[in-house]
């Protein structure tokens, strides 16, 4: 087989190997924000927080922008109906702090009224530029958490009890997007700041994230990822195709 026949095998070969999803070890991950009780599981790899409180966030610590993060998340009670969720570009004390710029993905069981004002059940993503206070910012998406979009089809479909739902997040600086149950429901490009995936409840108790892997992002529609190791491969194979042409000429 020539040279150039096997440069396309073996370009696809490492770029799956790049692109492995990994088991996500949770041990080193931290709580932060309101009260709550995160609690890892023996296996590391699955969180159940149990308390209703204000809003808490349990972050990686670790810079996960061009990665993707995917698992399964399940509220274990029938008592309340609030937030569950996600937050990207975490930075370790956002969730107090009076300046930030991180990403909030949250979804609410249903419609109520609280703080003065009305928290629309369904699936939205919104810009937090003040942490996350226990507030109508925070309940209702206005003044420092401005909600960029609602999901295409759980816009305004809350979560349902004791359900397991997978998720796929992807983040990175330009572009976001979020599966539920393979379905996509939030694609959203703009400018994101790096920072830590972190999972999110707000007032809501009983909440497991589990079997999650992490992964490297995948490349935008219509193009060809090219990681540094690819490209040498690639310049190499070209190289001895060329000397090979030139020896037969």
């Amino acid at each position: 087989m020539s040279f150039a026949k096997l440069a396309l095998p073996l370009a696809l070969a490492a770029m799956s190997t790049s692109a492995a999803a990994a088991l996500v070890d949770l041990s080193g991950w931290a709580a932060q924000g309101g009260s709550s009780n995160w609690t890892v599981a023996a296996d590391k790899n699955s969180v159940f927080q149990s308390v209703n409180g204000s809003p808490t966030v349990f972050f990686s610590g670790s810079n996960d922008q061009g990665k993707a993060l995917s698992g399964k998340i399940k509220v274990e009670t029938t008592g309340d109906d609030d937030f569950i969720g996600f937050v990207l570009g975490y930075q370790s004390g956002n969730a107090a702090a009076l300046a930030t710029d991180f990403i909030l993905i949250d979804w609410k069981q249903g419609t109520q009224s609280h703080l003065g004002c009305s928290g629309a059940a369904g699936l939205a993503i919104s810009r937090a530029t003040a942490g996350l206070p226990d507030s109508a910012a925070t309940w209702c998406h206005t003044g420092s958490v401005q909600e960029l979009a609602r999901a295409s089809n759980l816009g305004s479909t809350g979560w349902l009890d004791n359900t397991e739902y997978t998720f796929d997040l992807v983040f990175t600086a330009t572009n976001i997007q979020v599966k539920v149950n393979g379905v996509t429901e939030l694609n959203v490009a703009g400018t994101f700041a790096d920072g830590s995936f972190g999972f999110y409840n707000y007032s809501q108790e009983r909440v497991r994230y589990s079997a999650l892997e992490q992964s490297v992002a995948p490349p935008p529609t219509g193009t060809v990822p090219e990681p540094a190791s690819l490209a040498l491969v690639g310049l190499g194979l070209l190289a001895a195709v060329g000397a090979g042409k030139r020896r037969k000429a």
